[in-house]
């Protein structure tokens, strides 16, 4: 029994030493492609494509707000190792990519907006003109799993042709993602198909393509890309009251001060959903929740005055003389 346990283990050894021989060697970093992307979900999405054989940096940082950012010196001298900059047409590309690509000519630049047709951004937000939006074109496309898919395509599309070499892995990795997207958006539009009411007030108008998706109608604060005026909010109270809306999104790449003005208008409160959360799927699906929770509410109808029975009116409004 002995031997023959040992006859085993020792089979066992030598076939995961011959496995580990076969399977080829995960890249060192420096032999991984090296990937810059403007925003951290363009992180998510490559790293899924090209799991194990890339290296993806991100241009704005945590916390920085993408449509006025400028890219630091160091960041410029970190590009001219990237092999591939991914762009995802947020205004401060627009600004900056001649720069960015004066740092590194042989890096290859990639539109990740290719084969999608961009929504024109709301009326309220274009009236004075968002500077660096000069094509009034909405950029928030990382926030529908249906255009991501679009994205997913382009770039496979782009690491093979920088490492065509891990085609095979890459094709693989596309596939499965393609089927978590397909799952997410079912969920999502499971989760938001019967709520009650079907719009929401969000401070800056990220969520335009997330709406068109799942039904909903957002309703932007920001007027021009600035604060509201003292009469535009007031149009506001009375659009949020009328609608018997009760939260106010926000973004904490923003200020909240004037969603909680409005809040405190309605006798609501705020609630923060954040569209450059790092970890994209499981952020949407906490998005969803979120929607879910507060557009399901049946708002609540104001009971409209009954007058008393007679007989009670009687007593109710009789003169007091008679106690």
């Amino acid at each position: 029994m002995n031997k023959r346990f040992w006859g085993l283990a020792l089979v066992t050894l030598v076939g995961a030493i011959a496995f580990s021989c076969m399977a080829p060697p995960s890249p060192s970093p420096a032999e991984k492609v090296q990937v810059m992307v403007s925003i951290a979900p363009q992180k998510y999405f490559v790293e899924r494509i090209g799991d194990g054989y890339v290296n993806v940096d991100v241009m704005v940082p945590p916390g920085a707000e993408p449509h006025t950012f400028e890219p630091r010196p160091e960041q410029l001298k970190a590009l001219s190792r990237s092999d591939l900059y991914l762009r995802i047409r947020i205004e401060f590309e627009d600004a900056w990519m001649d720069k960015l690509r004066a740092a590194n000519p042989r890096m290859l630049v990639v539109d990740t907006t290719e084969g999608i047709q961009r929504l024109p951004l709301p009326d309220e937000f274009r009236q004075a003109g968002h500077a660096g939006e000069a094509e009034n074109l909405d950029p928030h496309i990382w926030l529908s799993p249906r255009l991501v898919k679009t994205q997913a395509q382009t770039i496979y599309r782009a690491l093979v042709q920088v490492d065509a070499e891990h085609q095979a892995a890459y094709q693989a990795n596309l596939s499965r993602f393609l089927a978590d997207l397909d799952a997410l958006d079912a969920e999502i539009r499971q989760k938001l198909q019967g709520v009650q009411s079907r719009q929401f007030i969000v401070f800056h108008p990220g969520w335009g393509y997330f709406a068109r998706d799942y039904g909903l109608t957002m309703v932007p604060i920001e007027v021009g890309g600035q604060e509201p005026s003292a009469a535009e909010l007031a149009r506001l109270v009375t659009r949020a009251k009328q609608d018997q809306i009760k939260v106010i999104f926000a973004e904490p790449q923003f200020s909240q001060q004037t969603a909680t003005t409005l809040s405190r208008e309605i006798g609501g409160k705020v609630l923060l959903i954040d569209p450059l959360s790092p970890d994209w799927m499981n952020n949407l699906r906490q998005v969803a929740d979120t929607f879910a929770a507060v557009l399901g509410q049946k708002p609540e109808v104001p009971t409209r005055f009954q007058p008393p029975p007679a007989f009670i009116a009687e007593f109710l409004y009789a003169p007091l003389s008679w106690l």
